[in-house]
């Protein structure tokens, strides 16, 4: 180990401390000594994992490995997280989001062979950064050092499997983070909650309802936006997830007045609607099934006001899982019958002024009806800082 280094690493890791090294990582990297750093981050977990500035120093180290070109930065990086942050998932999908956002994809062929050195990497770490690529555009199937794993049957029983190697239909213009070494940032691409709407009629006929709710669609349902409400730092979230089965087609005019008819707990308070042509906060629009997946993606992978989220991988995936029983798909059914399903249904975005909403960045309210009409799901979210 460099001198300089053990002599550091011997000493308690203050944020004064914590500071000095990461002056000095910056530096010998500016100076192309890339293992230096790896170095500093393999002694730091050996020595001071147990501190409080270990994770804030550790974390700017891999910014530093992340953001630095050239394949040797990505192979020290996956050295260094074997030894210093080994089984740990969350981290993985981290590492995976930023790699994929700073990275050409020919330098992170390492992390699927581990390279010369034959460094042990997480299946976690290889599956997210598939994923962070396909979202990404990337023809993973096809790229020299990548492909061999991720075409292969080793990672079959992996949560993330299921998924296609390339963007399906929906999946258009996802938001994705930008990150740089000292942070990151991403878009919110919710739905205004200011926006106004003429005053929707509320007079065409609904067939009558009845609600077909059952605990696994709703949770199937609520998967992008189940941080939103399940995560101890979003105590203001709520969820509201329900299907309903009509007893005749429900014509797209009657969309409005069928919501308001259900009973949604997010729309208890409406209040009384302006008359024809005044404008409302309460409004039904018809949208492409991509606007609606962008919204569940920005979902899961960005989380709430406060809960983390699950980045581009899980995100996509949880996005799916929700887009998915929105449509009605069986729960076993393949990407291509997702699809399929996700294409017949007539997708609608909508919100209101009740109590119920926040109104702040993270509203969400989505319809899906059935080709026959018959079948209506709801999911709206809220949540606020």
């Amino acid at each position: 180990m460099d001198d300089a280094l053990s002599k550091i690493l011997a000493k308690p890791l203050t944020s004064r401390n914590a500071l000095k090294l990461e002056r000095l990582a910056r530096r010998r990297l500016k100076h192309g000594e890339v293992a230096f750093v790896a170095d500093l981050g393999i002694g730091l977990a050996r020595h001071h994992r147990s501190a409080t500035e270990f994770d804030s120093l550790f974390d700017r180290l891999v910014r530093l490995l992340a953001v630095t070109p050239g394949a040797e930065p990505v192979a020290q990086l996956v050295r260094m997280l074997a030894a210093g942050r080994p089984d740990d998932p969350a981290f993985d999908r981290y590492v995976a989001s930023m790699l994929a956002a700073c990275r050409r994809p020919e330098d992170l062929t390492v992390v699927f062979d581990g390279g010369s050195g034959g460094v042990a990497v997480s299946d976690e770490l290889r599956a997210c950064l598939v994923h962070e690529l396909v979202i990404r555009g990337i023809p993973v199937a096809e790229m020299p050092g990548i492909a061999g794993w991720a075409t292969s049957s080793h990672w079959r029983d992996h949560p993330l499997a299921g998924l296609p190697l390339a963007p399906m239909a929906a999946e258009r213009e996802p938001d994705l983070p930008h990150y740089s070494v000292d942070g990151s940032s991403h878009g919110l691409p919710y739905w205004d909650p200011e926006e106004r709407h003429p005053a929707p009629r509320l007079d065409t006929r609904v067939p009558t309802a009845v609600e077909t709710t059952t605990a696994a669609t709703a949770a199937a349902m609520a998967t992008a936006v189940a941080d939103w409400a399940d995560d101890p730092e979003e105590p203001e979230g709520r969820v509201e997830a329900r299907t309903f089965a009509f007893a005749d087609p429900l014509e797209p005019d009657a969309v409005p007045g069928a919501l308001v008819a259900l009973g949604l707990d997010c729309l208890v308070d409406l209040g009384d609607l302006p008359g024809p042509g005044e404008e409302t906060a309460f409004g039904v629009v018809a949208v492409e099934p991509a606007e609606v997946w962008q919204v569940l993606f920005a979902a899961a992978s960005t989380g709430g006001a406060y809960a983390p989220g699950r980045y581009g991988a899980y995100g996509r995936l949880r996005a799916w899982r929700s887009l998915a029983a929105l449509a009605g798909a069986p729960a076993d059914a393949s990407a291509g019958e997702v699809e399929e399903y996700v294409r017949g249904c007539a997708w609608y975005r909508f919100g209101a002024a009740t109590p119920w909403f926040h109104r702040v960045v993270w509203d969400l309210g989505v319809l899906a009806v059935a080709p026959d009409r018959r079948r209506l799901a709801v999911l709206a979210a809220t949540t606020t800082d």
